[in-house]
C-alpha cells in the first residue's frame, strides 16, 4: 500500500475521524441496551421483597450481586478486548444477557434470582458494555477524548432513564417475570449492531503510535496508583449508590409510592446524562483529575440536600440536583487511567478502575439497605455516603496536587 493511500485510510478510520464518531454513536446505543442489567433489579426491589418475603437488606442483595458480577466480568472482558478486540466479547455478552433475562423470568426461588442476576446478567452480560466498551472508544479519539468518553459512558445513565419506566409499567400491568422476558428479547438487538464495529482500533491498524510509556509521571508506583484509583472509585460510588439504588424504596417508605420513585430515578439519571456530557467538554479543558474533583464536590453537596428535604416536590428537585452533580465522576477515571498508563493496557486498566466503581455501587446499595434495617430509616445511610464521598475527594486532591507540583498539563494525552 502506498504512503498516500495509507494516509487516506488513516484519515477515514483513524482517531477523531468521521468513522470514529459513527462508531461512538453505535457504541452508545449498545451501552444503553446492555446497561439495562444495572437497573432492572432496582426497579423490582420492592416486588422481590414481597415475592420472596425478605428484608430490605436481603432485597438489595440481587443488585449488589449483579454489581459484583459486573465488576468481575468487566476485568475479564477488559483483558479479552486488549487481545481480541471488542467484537467477540460483545457478541458473547449480548447472548448471555438475553439468555439471563429469559431464564430469570422462570425462577422459583430467591437464590436462583440472585445467581442469575450475578452471573448471567452482571458478569457475562452487561459487563462488556461498560468499562471494556469505554476503553475501546478511547482509542478512537485524541483531541475530543473527554467528550467521547462521556458520551459512551452515558449509556449506563441513558439505560437508567429509558428502562425504569418501561420495566415498572410492565411489572405493574403484567408482572415482574414478564418484564424480564421483554428485556431478554430487547437485548438481542445488540447482535446486528456488531456488524458496524468490525474495524480494528487505530492502534492495531498502525494509524497511531503505540504508547509504551504513560503520558504523565505517576506520583506512586503504577501498581499502587492502580490500587489507589480503584479505591477512589469504590468510595465515590458507595456514596452514589444511596440515592440511585434506594430512591424507589425511600419514596415508598415516605408514602409517595413506587411510581414516583421510578420517575425520580429516571429524572436523576436523565440529568446525569446532561451532567456527563457537560463534564466531558469540561474534561477536555481541565483534565480528568479536575473533573473528578469537581464532580465529587458537587455530589457531596447534593447528598447533604437529601437530609432535610423529604417532601414530594423537594425530592424531585434534590434528585435533579444529584443527577446534575455526579454524572462526570465515573468517566473521569477512564481519562485519568489513559494519562498514567500505556495505551496497549487500556482495556484491562480502564476496566479495572471502572469495575471498582461498580463494586462501590454494589457495596453502597447493599450497605444502605443494611443500615436501613439497623436504624429503621435512611438518614444514617445518607451520612455514610457523605463520609465515603469525602474520602474520594481527598484522593483526587492528592493526585491533583502532585500534578501542580510537577507543572504537568491538565489535558495530557496518552
Amino acid at each position: 500500500m502506498s504512503t498516500i493511500s495509507r494516509a487516506r485510510q488513516q484519515d477515514e478510520s483513524g482517531p477523531d475521524s468521521y468513522y470514529a464518531w459513527w462508531r461512538l454513536l453505535i457504541s452508545l446505543l449498545i451501552a444503553t441496551i446492555g446497561g439495562a442489567g444495572l437497573w432492572s433489579a432496582v426497579i423490582v426491589l420492592p416486588t422481590i421483597e414481597a415475592e420472596f418475603a425478605v428484608a430490605r437488606g436481603g432485597a438489595s442483595l440481587p443488585y449488589a450481586a449483579t454489581m459484583i458480577g459486573f465488576a468481575v466480568g468487566g476485568l475479564f472482558m477488559g483483558w479479552a478486548v486488549d487481545r481480541f478486540g471488542i467484537l467477540r466479547p460483545l457478541a458473547f455478552g449480548s447472548l448471555m444477557l438475553a439468555i439471563g433475562y429469559v431464564a430469570i423470568s422462570f425462577v422459583g426461588a430467591y437464590w436462583q434470582f440472585v445467581v442469575i442476576q450475578a452471573v448471567m446478567i452482571g458478569m457475562l452480560g452487561s459487563a462488556v458494555t461498560f468499562g471494556p466498551l469505554i476503553a475501546d472508544v478511547t482509542h478512537w479519539f485524541l483531541k475530543r477524548r473527554g467528550i467521547a468518553t462521556a458520551i459512551v459512558a452515558s449509556g449506563s445513565y441513558l439505560a437508567g432513564t429509558v428502562w425504569p419506566p418501561l420495566l415498572n409499567h410492565v411489572t405493574q400491568t403484567h408482572g415482574w417475570r414478564e418484564a424480564h422476558l421483554v428485556m431478554g428479547l430487547i437485548c438481542l438487538a445488540i447482535l446486528p449492531l456488531l456488524l458496524l464495529l468490525r474495524r480494528p482500533t487505530p492502534i492495531h491498524q498502525g494509524a497511531t503510535p503505540v504508547s509504551t510509556r504513560p503520558a504523565v509521571k505517576a506520583p506512586l508506583p503504577l501498581p499502587a496508583l492502580q490500587a489507589l484509583l480503584a479505591f477512589a472509585g469504590i468510595a465515590c460510588c458507595i456514596a452514589m449508590a444511596m440515592p440511585q439504588v434506594h430512591i424507589v424504596a425511600y419514596c415508598i417508605d415516605l408514602g409517595h409510592g413506587a411510581a414516583r420513585g421510578a420517575e425520580m430515578l429516571s429524572l436523576m439519571l436523565g440529568l446525569g446524562i446532561v451532567s456527563r456530557l457537560i463534564s466531558g467538554v469540561i474534561a477536555d479543558y481541565i483534565g480528568g483529575l479536575g473533573t473528578l474533583l469537581l464532580g465529587s464536590a458537587l455530589q457531596c453537596m447534593a447528598l447533604l440536600f437529601y437530609l432535610p428535604f423529604d417532601g414530594l416536590v423537594s425530592l424531585y428537585i434534590v434528585s435533579a440536583i444529584f443527577g446534575l452533580s455526579q454524572g462526570g465522576i465515573v468517566p473521569s477515571y477512564a481519562l485519568i487511567v489513559r494519562e498514567y498508563f500505556p495505551a496497549r493496557e487500556a482495556g484491562a486498566r480502564v476496566s479495572l478502575v471502572l469495575m471498582a466503581t461498580i463494586v462501590g455501587m454494589a457495596l453502597g446499595g447493599w450497605l444502605s439497605g443494611v443500615i436501613y434495617d439497623w436504624t429503621g430509616s435512611y438518614q444514617v445511610a445518607f451520612w455514610n455516603g457523605i463520609a465515603w464521598n469525602l474520602v474520594n475527594t481527598a484522593i483526587a486532591l492528592f493526585l491533583l496536587f502532585h500534578r501542580w507540583k510537577q507543572d504537568i498539563p491538565v489535558t495530557a494525552r496518552g
